[in-house]
């Protein structure tokens, strides 16, 4: 993949990331009642009783950020052995 493609996608999902926690805050702090989220991709409208499922998408982007930054930086696991 290219730093291109990699930067793309991590702009995307950082988009998606303020797109989640502006509609937590806005349901948890601000006491609103439903939240239409629009992520680009789709459209829904979220209550309260939806916080537990928007957290853990907000966790799943938060995931998928920090490994296509760790792809993008050139770091990652690599396996060795031994030559004998």
């Amino acid at each position: 993949m290219t730093d291109v493609f990699l930067q793309t996608s991590i702009t995307n999902t950082e988009t998606q990331i303020r797109t989640y926690e502006a509609a937590i805050e806005a349901l948890v702090v601000q006491g609103v009642v439903s939240y239409t989220l629009d992520t680009g991709q789709t459209t829904q409208t979220v209550t309260k009783l939806n916080l537990s499922g928007l957290q853990k998408s907000l966790d799943a982007l938060y995931n998928r950020r920090a490994t296509m930054l760790t792809r993008c930086n050139g770091a990652g696991n690599t396996q060795s052995r031994p030559a004998w």
